[in-house]
């Protein structure tokens, strides 16, 4: 293995004496290497729209979204995932994140588990993966084996292969049909990817998975037409949402959000279409899901 050829694990020249700075000159340091991240996604932005394109095909194929990585990649993949149940009320089956030892990894690092490229297609074998899944194998460093076997087993069955690096020339660039190569540059502290290139990732996968949604109806104008209403803060978003979607009284808001039962872009269309719940329920079907569409 050989590492002095990857960004991710040369030394930053800026912070070689991070250790006698003071807290302020630290703190401005980090914060100017962060303003990095953005400036170097942008330059991958063709390659993130090729990847959400796949993945809206795909999802409506009936198809999932799986992301796979190792410690900090496997983490974020893992927190992306969750958040798109409460966010865009999705299965949560549809959108996946498998980490590299199992959800115990999410804590506590599972030394050896990211160097086996049998687990990564293990894991995609107890998925039942299929022809209409998008498998997004996340590695900073752009080489881990666990991503590298499941990118390979992905292939395989058919689904459709995306690749996230924080290094360019990237090992997982070559076992993944779509490859995202984001170059951030040396971390303040060196090698650790937590930093600048986790940053990154999280930033990508945001655009991955929210375009996505986007892409099959679960966004009216900007907002989140599809959230869960599964608690006390949710209910009042939800109500809110509707006002905001129809510029409609907070009265008749909350009179659709209770005959819809809590389905708040069924709300949305009936107050708009002035439809009953049935008549609106088949206009939205109809539509796909697409309330602009539904409403017309």
């Amino acid at each position: 293995m050989n590492l002095e050829n990857l960004t991710t694990e040369t030394r930053n020249q800026k912070t070689m004496a991070l250790d006698t700075l003071s807290v302020k000159e630290v703190l401005s340091l980090m914060n100017q290497e962060d303003q990095k991240v953005p400036v170097a996604i942008e330059k991958v932005l063709p390659q993130i729209e090729s990847a959400v394109k796949v993945i809206v095909k795909n999802f409506q194929a009936g198809g999932r979204l799986i992301y796979m990585g190792a410690g900090t990649s496997g983490r974020l993949g893992v927190l992306d995932a969750a958040e798109c149940v409460p966010t865009f009320g999705t299965d949560p089956e549809m959108v996946q994140g498998l980490i590299a030892g199992g959800m115990s990894a999410m804590t506590v690092a599972v030394e050896g588990a990211e160097d086996s490229v049998e687990l990564g297609q293990k894991d995609l074998v107890a998925l039942k993966l299929t022809a209409h899944d998008t498998v997004v194998g996340i590695a900073a460093s752009g080489r881990t084996p666990y991503v590298v076997g499941g990118l390979d087993y992905a292939k395989q069955v058919g689904a459709a292969t995306v690749s996230l690096a924080c290094n360019t020339s990237a090992v997982i660039s070559g076992h993944a049909e779509t490859a995202i190569e984001v170059d951030v540059g040396p971390e303040v502290l060196t090698g650790s990817t937590r930093l600048k290139s986790g940053t990154a990732q999280k930033l990508i996968l945001n655009m991955l998975s929210t375009v996505s949604m986007v892409g099959i109806g679960k966004v009216y104008k900007n907002l989140m037409v599809d959230v869960k209403p599964t608690n006390e803060k949710l209910v009042e978003r939800a109500k809110r949402i509707i006002v905001q979607a129809t510029d409609c009284s907070q009265a008749t808001a909350e009179k659709a959000f209770t005959e819809a039962d809590q389905d708040v872009k069924l709300a949305i269309v009936m107050v708009l279409t002035d439809m009953r719940k049935d008549e609106a329920a088949k206009r939205l079907k109809r539509a796909k899901g697409f309330v602009r569409q539904a409403v017309k």
